[in-house]
Formats: structure tokens, C-alpha cells, sequence
């Protein structure tokens, strides 16, 4: 059977389209709505304990580290957390997290997640 016959053929165009569509429909899936990975971040076991450290304080539900490091040695961090947002509750925060690392606390920045 020649190629001219087969695209004659109405049950073969009809294949031949819905097999395009779904390649289409899957490319356009793949490439707008692809589930992203969770985060392209990995944390150290430094911040694991961190956070896990600072999810403990009253009024934090939970607590994500993430510490910026110069030669081997932490300079500075960054808390997000869940929970209740207050000026005392970030300041807790901040002195845990600053004491645990060394650091002062002006390098430590504290903010409330996103909802």
C-alpha cells in the first residue's frame, strides 16, 4: 500500500491527527505545567538542625534555614517561618539562630512565610 493511499484513508487521518494532538497536548504539559521539584535547594544537616532547633520556639509551627557560608564558616542566615508574626517572636528567632551559629545578630534575617 503506497502513502497516498493511506492518507486517503479517513480512519488513518484520523489516528494519525489524534496521535499529533497528544503529542502536542503532552509537549505543552511538559513544558508549562510540569510539577517543579519541591526545591532545587538542598539543605546542609547545619540547617536541618537549625530549623528543627528553631520549630521548637512557642508560636513557630515550623522553621526552613538557610546559611551563607565563606570559607567553611557561616556569615550570615536566613530564617522563613510559619506561625504567629510579632516583633518578639522574630527576635527570638533571630538571638536562637544567631547564638547557635556564632553570629551577631544583624546577620541573622527573619521573615514569616508567604500564605
Amino acid at each position: 500500500m503506497k502513502i497516498r493511499e493511506l492518507f486517503k484513508n479517513k480512519t488513518f487521518r484520523l489516528v494519525l491527527i489524534g496521535a499529533a494532538a497528544l503529542l502536542l497536548l503532552l509537549l505543552v504539559y511538559f513544558v508549562f505545567f510540569r510539577p517543579s521539584s519541591p526545591s532545587a535547594y538542598e539543605a546542609t544537616e547545619q540547617e536541618r538542625r537549625l530549623s528543627v532547633l528553631l520549630g521548637e520556639i512557642d508560636g513557630v509551627k515550623s522553621a526552613t534555614v538557610m546559611i551563607t557560608e565563606q570559607e567553611g564558616r557561616p556569615v550570615s542566615a536566613v530564617v522563613i517561618f510559619k506561625g504567629e508574626d510579632g516583633i518578639l517572636l522574630r527576635t527570638r528567632l533571630m538571638e536562637v539562630a544567631a547564638s547557635a551559629l556564632s553570629l551577631r545578630t544583624r546577620d541573622i534575617l527573619v521573615y514569616p512565610a508567604g500564605k
